[in-house]
């Protein structure tokens, strides 16, 4: 039976997408045939980061209006065979994402695939409830800041609410915690929120810790998932991520600030 997951935050910003590429590849790597849809229509930046943009030929709006074929839009990756991606359409508002619609191809790709991973655009708006809607897991997104963790308390409120599981009294989407861009150097000059503070707000169980890392970056402008950077501290930490996710008991790592070594602290850096 293919698990839906939703990759949300209420804040832009937060690393949805880099953290769509990254979940989707992971679990492809580990041998679950996966697909990864960008609902952020109008936008579309997941086949950037996947480097599959010039590959586009139709989009996740024209199989929802029946313009192609789902065999026809989806796009296979180059280094994984077990993963997808379907884009979004950048000509398109995002009121052409309906429920039936949605549901619609959803239920096409649960005939092929293990993880339907969807990518979400951030706010509360339609395309945000879209890619919500049907969703089994949710990985919630947050910076350590205050207003990102106030915004992720309010998608936490629709999942809650306004998902398919919540309208027909089934048992309620999986809610995940994934922070971001993390720097426990700042969190002791307290310039940002610990993660104590994070989980007291939200109460939800903490799925990953990824460092502020210029990995992340990188990986973006040259349209590779940030976990295939296995040396990279972010590379790492969704590695351990995916793990976590699969159902393995990983320690977090990235969460204490390193001491530094006797030459570091006496010419400083």
């Amino acid at each position: 039976m293919a698990t839906i997951i939703v990759v949300t935050s209420g804040k832009g910003g937060v690393g949805k997408t880099t953290t769509s590429a990254a979940v989707s590849m992971g679990l492809a790597q580990a041998g679950h045939k996966t697909v990864v849809i960008d609902f952020d229509i109008g936008l579309r930046n997941l086949d950037i980061i996947m480097n599959c943009e010039r590959r586009v030929v139709f989009d996740f709006v024209n199989v929802i209006q029946g313009d192609a074929s789902l065999n026809q839009a989806l796009i296979k990756d180059k280094r994984c065979d077990k993963l997808f991606i379907l884009p979004a359409s950048q000509t398109r508002d995002k009121d052409a994402l309906t429920k039936d619609g949605v549901q619609q191809v959803l239920n096409q790709l649960k005939q092929d695939f293990e993880f339907i991973i969807c990518d979400s655009p951030a706010g509360i708006e339609h395309g945000a409830q879209m890619a919500l809607y049907f969703a089994d897991k949710a990985i919630v997104v947050t910076n350590p800041e205050v207003s990102s963790v106030r915004d992720s308390d309010r998608i936490l409120g629709i999942l809650q609410s306004k998902s398919y599981r919540a309208e027909n009294n089934m048992p309620p989407v999986d809610e995940h915690l994934l922070i971001t861009r993390f720097d426990p150097a700042r969190v002791i000059k307290g310039e940002m929120l610990s993660i104590a503070d994070i989980e007291d707000i939200l109460a939800v169980k903490l799925l990953g810790v990824i460092p502020e890392s210029q990995a992340v970056l990188n990986a973006s402008n040259n349209g590779t998932p940030v976990i295939l950077d296995e040396k990279s501290d972010a590379g790492q930490a969704y590695q351990d991520t995916v793990a976590r996710l699969l159902g393995d008991d990983r320690p977090h790592r990235f969460t204490e600030a390193q001491k530094k070594g006797f030459l570091q602290r006496v010419f400083g850096g």
